[in-house]
């Protein structure tokens, strides 16, 4: 799944979308003392009132919302699961029968309780329909519309919400004219901030993929590795953040700790060009083969196809795992990379890391960055000094 599909799905969710439809949603409300099913509620959504529609919709786009690797994960299903939770949620795909489709997803609520203690009143909402996408790009010299060869695409929406106690707060009444304390006790479902969720099934080359499922995390970076193994009973995921730590580890296990400004910014721009030229619809990633000419072309001294090899094979147990280039290199742009000291932190693009020099300066170490114009502070030009 791609950053292109994953858009493609999540502009659909809006009222009144006509590559949108959505057919049913079930509530289930978990108390958080007994861990229990308290009330279920299945209805059409389409009977819902609209202010209702409204606030789920909000909730469904804003759970398919971030960046793939970091909030979204594209997760394969685990092959000798017991139970998998991926024939489960086949077959509350195919299921023309809503209270089939219900059940189906009752038990997968039964699967979040086992052995899971929720620290506060939890709402699990599923819907289920379907969205529409072209059979082919568009022609823009043809006199068809891309929506004249449209395929339907069934699917299954789960999202997982807190609740918290209504704030107390104090009114003032017209009709009596007095002040009155407003006392409520129904606790308010957070849709804005959904805890996680998933899209069933994934898109692969603009189809669906029943053995893959798309799991949203609460927070980026942040996925729920037990909700993950044990309620999805799919594979384990790497995140972003921890993928730029294994290549780290890996640049270090090759080059040593210690690596100046200029060399580290070859590195970026290296990989940066490998991620620009891609020509692929799937985004690029670098095995240890791509990490040894990305090494080699950047200065890194004394690279072997052996060293790298056994870099990946310690850092993660595999020398044939390959990482996103997206997720190793920061963004590109201004003040993206942190340079950390005791004194301050510094911010510079990773192009400029090469006017960035540690020296040594009577007998102190010094951060050095050239530049071709005065530096200013808070209004007031600094005076240059000479060494």
């Amino acid at each position: 799944m791609n950053k292109k599909e994953v858009a493609h799905i999540r502009k659909q969710f809006k009222l009144d979308h006509d590559l949108l439809k959505v057919f049913d949603i079930l509530n289930v409300y978990i108390m958080k003392d007994s861990s229990e099913i308290y009330h279920y509620e299945c209805q059409s959504f389409a009977l819902l009132d609209r202010e209702k529609q409204e606030l789920y919709m909000g909730n469904f786009k804003k759970l398919l919302t971030g960046e793939l690797g970091q909030k979204l994960f594209e997760l394969k299903f685990q092959e000798d699961a017991e139970e998998p939770t991926r024939v489960l949620l086949h077959q509350a795909l195919v299921t023309g029968h809503t209270e089939e489709w219900m059940n189906l997803m009752l038990l997968l609520v039964e699967k979040m309780l086992a052995d899971t203690k929720y620290e506060r009143d939890t709402v699990v909402t599923f819907v289920r329909g379907e969205y529409f996408r072209p059979t082919r790009e568009r022609n823009e010299e043809a006199e068809e519309s891309e929506k004249d060869e449209m395929f339907a695409h069934p699917f299954i929406l789960g999202s997982v919400n807190s609740t918290e106690q209504p704030r107390k707060t104090l009114l003032f009444d017209y009709v009596e004219r007095e002040f009155k304390y407003n006392v409520l006790v129904d606790p308010i479902i957070k849709l804005s901030t959904p805890e996680q969720g998933f899209f069933y099934p994934s898109v692969t080359d603009n189809a669906s993929d029943v053995n893959r499922i798309l799991y949203c995390a609460g927070k980026s970076n942040e996925p729920n590795h037990v909700f993950i193994d044990q309620v999805l009973n799919a594979e384990k995921t790497v995140t972003a953040h921890e993928e730029r730590t294994i290549f780290e580890d890996i640049v270090k296990e090759v080059a040593g700790e210690q690596l100046d400004a200029a060399t580290i910014a070859h590195v970026y721009e290296e990989i940066h060009r490998v991620i620009e030229t891609n020509e692929e619809e799937e985004p690029p990633k670098l095995d240890y083969k791509d990490v040894e000419r990305v090494l080699a072309v950047s200065g890194v001294e004394n690279v072997t196809t052996e060293k790298v090899e056994r870099a990946f094979q310690t850092v993660v147990d595999d020398k044939h795992f390959e990482l996103k280039a997206s997720s190793v290199i920061p963004k590109f742009t201004s003040k993206s990379i942190k340079i950390d000291t005791k004194v301050a932190t510094i911010t510079i693009s990773p192009q400029d890391l090469k006017f960035v020099k540690q020296v040594n300066y009577q007998g102190k170490r010094c951060i050095l960055i050239e530049v071709d114009e005065d530096a200013v502070i808070e209004g007031f030009t600094l005076a240059t000094e000479t060494l």
